[in-house]
């Protein structure tokens, strides 16, 4: 059968194509309609899997990928480069996380297309004095932020919380808008005849911002109580070793199982009773987001217990799909912790509750048609010869059924 693609593409940016915790990124564009989407960064990493022919990968090793890679980023994109951009014909360029829309910005203005910049947490969040101590990227975004809320055509913020940072950072409240990304509902969905386990997961990476110190004191706190309780943790990072130490010689059960693939990740979902990830704000200022391992959680029925910072509280309904505490109160994690794996009423209440709250309102093939939608607004709104505002973005425009 022949796969017949949309005539208009679109360029997606990241600097590195693309990590495995990405997945985001990876799911939204592939699920678009009305666009053929193609893959832009500086290099490859070791991640997830992309088709060859969707990717334009400027660094493709050896010393002269490091110097081609080098003179994109300090000028932008050369002849050849900007030649084989503009045989893809994209209407726009779409960048996730503020340094990638600093270096997608000269791109835009040579190929004359619209940007779009999507924030996800860290990039909206740290502190500048830590950044400017930060990769060149970051250092680079700094500089550059002041034009870049100028010529940006729309700011995307994954949660309120991110779209307050941003206005509070001089970006114009006429260009951010706050949209959530989808999950795919259709892969997380539980499977009834696993049987549950007092298994409280942890799924990120293991640095400061994640708060897997404060869930470690917490689960000494709940096996006090239910010695069969069982802290797994999947994900790996600098703080390995420490927490390794920490768990230890504060718990009886535990295992670290460090990066474990989605179908993995999937399948320990399934058999939790909790699921906690307790989040703070990094000595950096760095906040999660929205946090879209939380909305997964939700998806398999995993009710969640962690800390109501950043913008957590948009992922998890207090009271209803999970518990959160206070900040670094690792006390009253515990106890919402025990709460959730003893009262088994509850849980099955927080379980269906955040399953259908995940459902209405992330669902990945519902939130993607809202994002083509303001693709097509900022598109047309480029065409008529308009200044991109949010309300010309969330009403419709004519020309936006015609431009396909």
């Amino acid at each position: 059968m022949k796969i017949i693609r949309p005539e208009v593409s679109v360029l997606i940016y990241r600097d590195q194509i693309l990590p495995p915790s990405e997945t985001f990124i990876k799911s939204q564009a592939e699920r678009f309609e009305s666009f053929d989407s193609y893959f832009m960064g500086s290099r490859l990493v070791p991640g997830l899997q992309l088709q060859a022919d969707k990717q334009i990968i400027i660094n493709t090793g050896g010393v002269a990928g490091r110097r081609k890679e080098l003179e994109f980023k300090l000028m932008g994109p050369g002849r050849r480069l900007t030649r084989r951009l503009k045989a893809i014909q994209p209407k726009l360029i779409h960048a996730h996380f503020g340094p990638e829309g600093c270096l997608a910005m000269p791109i835009a203005e040579k190929l004359n297309i619209p940007l779009i910049v999507t924030f996800h947490g860290y990039d909206a969040t740290t502190k500048d004095e830590y950044a400017r101590k930060s990769y060149y990227t970051h250092r680079n975004y700094l500089k550059q932020r002041p034009k870049l809320q100028k010529k940006g055509d729309l700011f995307i913020a994954v949660s309120d919380f991110i779209r307050e940072k941003l206005i509070s950072q001089g970006y114009p409240p006429e260009k951010v808008i706050r949209h959530y990304i989808g999950i795919n509902t259709d892969s997380f969905k539980p499977d009834s005849s696993i049987i549950r386990r007092d298994t409280v997961l942890f799924v990120g990476r293991l640095v400061e911002v994640k708060g897997c110190a404060y869930l470690i004191e917490a689960m000494s706190q709940v096996q006090g109580k239910n010695p069969e309780a069982e802290l797994v943790i999947i994900g790996d990072g600098p703080l390995r070793g420490e927490l390794e130490r920490l768990a230890a010689s504060k718990l009886t059960h535990y295992r670290f199982l460090g990066t474990q693939p989605h179908h993995v990740v999937r399948e320990w979902m399934n058999r939790a009773r909790v699921f906690s990830v307790p989040s703070v704000r990094a000595e950096n200022g760095a906040e999660e987001g929205l946090g879209m391992v939380f909305l997964e959680a939700a998806a398999m029925g995993v009710p969640v217990a962690s800390f109501a910072t950043g913008g957590i509280p948009e992922a998890v309904e207090h009271g209803k799909s999970g518990y959160l505490a206070p900040e670094r109160d690792a006390k009253q994690l515990g106890i919402y912790i025990d709460r959730l794996l003893a009262d088994r009423t509850l849980w099955k209440e927080f379980s269906e509750y955040g399953r259908i709250r995940v459902n209405k309102k992330f669902d990945l093939d519902e939130q993607t048609r809202q994002m083509e939608d303001l693709y097509k607004m900022v598109i047309a709104t480029q065409l008529s010869g308009e200044q991109v505002t949010l309300e010309s973005v969330l009403t419709p425009v004519p020309e936006a059924q015609h431009i396909l």
